[in-house]
Formats: C-alpha cells, sequence, structure tokens
C-alpha cells in the first residue's frame, strides 16, 4: 500500500496565517499537522507517500524533507491549481501505479489514528472504503448513506437535507479501481473533480464500497479555534520531561515537558504545557493547555490556552488566553487597559496591547 496526502489547499479560513505558512505546517504541541498525518500513515507500515503540493511547496519540502527524518519516502507532486480530490489522484496516477493507497488530507487530526481502518480494508479489500465520523450538521459534507450490511450505498456532496449524519472526514482507502472512476466523472458545478462523485460512480456500477466509523477525537484544523482545541487534546496525553534548566524559584505542574535549551526562571508552568527548545521563560505564568514554540523569549506575563509560535517575544504584556501567536510575532506592553486578551497573531507581526 502507498499513501496520497493533500497539501496543497490555501487555507482561507486561517488567515492572517495561511498569507505566511501552510495550514498544514500549523503546529499543534509543538509539531506541524502534517507530521501527525504523516506518523498516523508511517504507524499504518506504509513508507511510500506522494504529497500534493501547490503554492507552499518549498516550505512543505524544507520541513519533511525526503522524510527519512520521519521514516518515510516522500516524493513531492506539483498541482498547480485546486481542482478537487479526485484531481489529486489523477496527477498522482504514474506515482500510485497499480498499488491501493490510502488518501488522506493533510490538515485532518484523527490522534486515535486509523489503523483499524486500514487493518478492514486490507481483510475485506472493497473497491474503496472511506472514514465516516458523525456529525451535527452533516450538509457542510460529504455525506455518506449506508445499506443495513454496511456497505455504501449513496454519497452526497453537502447535501441540503441530509439523510444521514456520517461525514466523509477526509481519509479513504482505495484500490486501483479508483482510477477508472476518476477517468469517468465530468467537473462539478465548481469545476473541480469531485471524489464523492467518484466513489458514486463506484457504486452505480457495482462496485462494493464499505465505510468505517471513526470514533475517536477528530478535528479538521483549518480554523484558529479548532487549532486550540486540537492543541489542547494532544495535551492531555502529554508525556512529561525535562531536557532544559529550570531555576529553584520556578514551580512546574506534574504534566509540563521541557525541550532542550530551554530556561525557565523565576516562573510558574501549570499542566499541561511544552516548553519548545531554546525558548526562555522569565518571571512568567504560564497556564495550562498552552504550547510554547523553539526559540521564543516570553518576560513578565501571563499565557493560557494558547500556542505560541517558533521565535515570538513576549514581554511585559497583559494576560493572553485562547490565542494564536505566530512566529517571530513581537508583543509588548502599551497602555493600561484590560487584564486579559484574546489575539490570533501572524507571523513577524507587531503589537502593543495593554498592560
Amino acid at each position: 500500500m502507498k499513501a496520497l496526502v493533500l497539501s496543497g489547499g490555501s487555507g482561507t479560513r486561517l488567515r492572517p496565517f495561511s498569507h505566511s505558512m501552510p495550514k498544514q505546517l500549523i503546529p499543534i504541541v509543538n509539531k506541524p499537522v502534517l507530521e501527525h498525518v504523516l506518523g498516523n500513515i508511517r504507524d499504518l507500515g506504509v513508507t511510500e507517500v506522494g504529497i500534493v503540493v501547490g503554492s507552499w511547496a518549498a516550505e512543505i519540502a524544507e520541513v519533511v524533507g525526503d522524510g527519512s527524518r520521519l521514516g518515510i519516502r516522500v516524493t513531492y507532486l506539483p498541482q498547480e491549481q485546486p481542482l478537487g480530490l479526485a484531481h489529486c489522484v489523477s496527477l498522482a496516477r504514474t506515482f500510485l501505479g497499480d498499488d491501493d493507497f490510502v488518501m488522506y488530507l493533510g490538515d485532518n487530526m484523527l490522534p486515535e489514528g486509523i489503523a483499524q481502518a486500514a487493518d478492514e480494508f486490507r481483510a475485506q479489500r472493497p473497491a474503496a472504503a472511506v472514514v465516516v465520523h458523525q456529525v451535527a450538521d452533516p450538509r457542510a459534507f460529504g455525506v455518506v448513506e449506508l445499506e443495513p450490511d454496511g456497505t455504501v450505498a449513496r454519497l452526497v456532496e453537502k447535501p441540503p437535507h441530509p439523510r444521514s449524519n456520517l461525514a466523509l472526514i477526509g481519509v479513504y482507502f482505495f484500490t486501483p479501481a479508483i482510477h477508472e472512476a476518476v477517468r469517468s466523472i465530468k467537473p462539478s458545478a465548481r469545476g473541480e473533480l469531485e471524489i464523492t462523485d467518484a466513489l458514486q460512480w463506484l457504486v452505480e456500477n457495482g462496485f462494493r464500497i464499505k465505510a468505517d466509523e471513526y470514533r475517536g477525537y477528530w478535528k479538521d484544523t483549518g480554523q484558529a479555534a479548532d487549532i486550540l482545541d486540537c492543541n489542547e487534546r494532544l495535551l492531555a496525553d502529554l508525556r512529561p520531561g525535562n531536557l532544559g534548566s529550570v531555576d529553584a524559584a520556578s514551580q512546574l505542574g506534574d504534566r509540563v515537558r521541557i525541550e532542550a535549551g530551554a530556561r525557565i526562571v523565576r516562573s510558574r508552568i501549570d499542566s499541561p504545557a511544552v516548553i519548545g527548545a531554546g525558548t526562555v521563560i522569565e518571571d512568567c505564568h504560564i497556564g495550562p493547555n498552552t504550547s510554547i514554540g523553539s526559540g521564543c523569549t516570553l518576560r513578565a506575563t501571563r499565557v493560557r490556552d494558547s500556542i505560541v509560535m517558533d521565535g515570538a517575544e513576549i514581554a511585559h504584556g497583559p494576560g493572553l488566553r485562547n490565542s494564536l501567536i505566530g512566529r517571530n510575532a513581537v508583543i509588548g506592553a502599551g497602555l493600561a487597559g484590560a487584564a486579559c486578551h484574546t489575539l490570533v497573531v501572524g507571523d513577524h507581526t507587531r503589537i502593543r496591547v495593554a498592560a
């Protein structure tokens, strides 16, 4: 089995971050979303991975490289413009050959992994298998309707009146039968080759498609609130450890990870939290559910329920909560005012806020 990971989207819902970095590289517990995805794929025993990339190809390649650091081999597949998920299958045809493959959206977080779905696909080998999840409002998703035996009866993209609450969540398993389906469909009204149309073609032409319901935590990391929620969820399983320096005047919770070269001075860090390599924390209170990236400097400030990305500086500032602070952003004190702020701050931004 091979893997096809889709990382070519523009991430408009994540502006201002997506102006300066691909959404797949947003860090969750100090590791890019895409690395979490590739780790799930590696755990299936799949090592040949094609990554569909768009305008952020160079940035993604800089982080992932040839994949050897992650235990995989990566082939980059350029896509000039986003023309649909089925179009990604078409442009990856040479890479995929006649192998079975898993297709995985590069901005989806499934921390419990997809091993059960992969095992069932390998054991039963239907023409395709889709991973679904129960959602409160299926109108925003591709929706799957099932036969009593669990096979897929019908797939509809963003139906106004859904007959099911089982949504496609961005993980698919395919045999080579999908290539005939992709060749047989036409672009949708929005000009894209829809993977739901290709799957529906398989259904209508007598191919068997299975659905596997994922019951664990799932999040499409398309918005800042989703990223913070996911960060909190993964921090709940954090393995503590201290590879840095913590002075006698500081206090650490029992589930705090201090990465190599970080220095904690006269500060309190509550659980759970992670402090990145080479970061300096002085005279601060770092509250729970907080990830501080590498090479940051925080002095005389309070932060909780937030993500602070690599190289950011926060000094003599206010309390920050539910905030997403971009790479190399600088936040300092301004005029007196509110005691707590929520900020979504892109890369290299400089802000003065009330102390």
